[in-house]
């Protein structure tokens, strides 16, 4: 098949989505399809642009008359998905959430707009007229799946898809640290990480690796960290390479991953690969679909408290992280997670 995968990018942020939409060409190029991309140059940071963006990608003509057409059009996220096509499967990562789940919190950017409402429902028409005109749709969780149901009434079935490099991912003799490796911006919460150091009753260090959204965060982190004096024990990685990732997963003691909402997680499943514990929270969306509290990991309460307290019992329950390890490496294995069924589904 002649298969375009469309999604949005922001420019000069790597991170989750981004892998998702390479390893899903890499996967339908391996199943023998001809695979091209359209990449929609998209920040969340102009909200004032949303009925732009919207019109632009609406406007878009990627069928041609009269020539091999492109047999499947597979749309991954906001405003990607509003591309129009006879044959258009939605694989959604997430909406734009500011105008969903995110909608009344300091994270949705929509809310300094004056019009916000307005742009809102604008971004709800042109998601339910996306929807409608679709073969199908899918997610690429659970957690996601439920946001559709709750707002746009939509049941849809989730796929879930293994991490980059799953096979290479390994458990090695931990070392001194904990391992919290992301996108360093404020759904993530590595502020509430370094909140949790100062309650913590151990020395527990907590290695970050990533690079930062907007440079000036990272610098509040360190400042942060410097005012509760922990920032011996707050360590900025800054960004490693995907071999330097695996090695600190293999060798820490355990992973905490406590970000707002989550729509998949690909953390949890590298440290499950790895049989490692992980520490998340109630609100942290998938990671606690995977993340059995008391049994591969500790879910608890989003509080600076309830995290040292996890992480401390992580930091001297050495024998216990490796059961709960080795516990989760055995779940991710459960899971049969495989891009075969993947591919499979969004071509059907």
């Amino acid at each position: 098949m002649r298969v375009v995968v469309a999604r949005t990018c922001i420019p000069f942020v790597f991170g989750g989505a981004e892998i998702l939409a390479e390893e899903l060409v890499n996967a339908l190029q391996v199943a023998g399809h001809l695979v091209d991309t359209i990449t929609i140059p998209f920040t969340n940071y102009s909200p004032e642009k949303l009925l732009d963006n919207i019109l632009a990608c609406r406007l878009l003509e990627v069928t041609r008359p009269g020539k091999q057409d492109i047999d499947r059009l597979i749309a991954l996220n906001f405003p990607a998905y509003l591309i129009p096509h006879p044959n258009k499967v939605i694989w959604l990562i997430h909406q734009y959430r500011a105008a969903y789940d995110l909608w009344d919190t300091p994270l949705s950017h929509l809310q300094q707009v004056s019009d916000n409402l307005q742009i809102r429902a604008a971004i709800y028409r042109a998601d339910q007229n996306a929807f409608l005109e679709s073969r199908q749709i899918y997610t690429i969780s659970r957690n996601v799946s439920c946001r559709l149901s709750v707002f746009n009434h939509l049941d849809c079935q989730y796929l879930y898809h293994p991490p980059r490099n799953a096979d290479q991912f390994y458990c090695d003799i931990p070392r001194e640290y904990i391992f919290f490796p992301s996108r360093i911006t404020q759904i993530k919460r590595q502020e509430l990480i370094i909140q949790a150091l100062l309650w913590t009753k151990q020395p527990v260090k907590v290695l970050f690796a990533g690079a930062a959204d907007v440079d000036d965060y990272i610098k509040t982190l360190k400042i942060l960290a410097e005012k509760l004096q922990v920032s011996d024990r707050a360590i900025f990685l800054g960004r490693i390479s995907e071999s330097e990732k695996i090695q600190y997963y293999a060798q820490s003691r355990g992973v905490v991953y406590p970000p707002v909402d989550e729509d998949y997680g690909y953390v949890t499943l590298e440290a499950m690969l790895s049989a490692k514990p992980v520490i998340t929270c109630t609100d942290s969306g998938e990671p606690v679909e995977f993340v059995h509290s008391g049994e591969t990991g500790w879910v608890v309460e989003p509080t600076p408290q309830a995290l040292a307290d996890a992480m401390d019992k992580l930091w001297v329950n050495t024998h216990q992280a490796a059961q709960m390890g080795q516990q989760a490496r055995e779940k991710y294995k459960s899971l049969n997670i495989d891009w075969v069924t993947v591919v499979e589904k969004l071509l059907k």
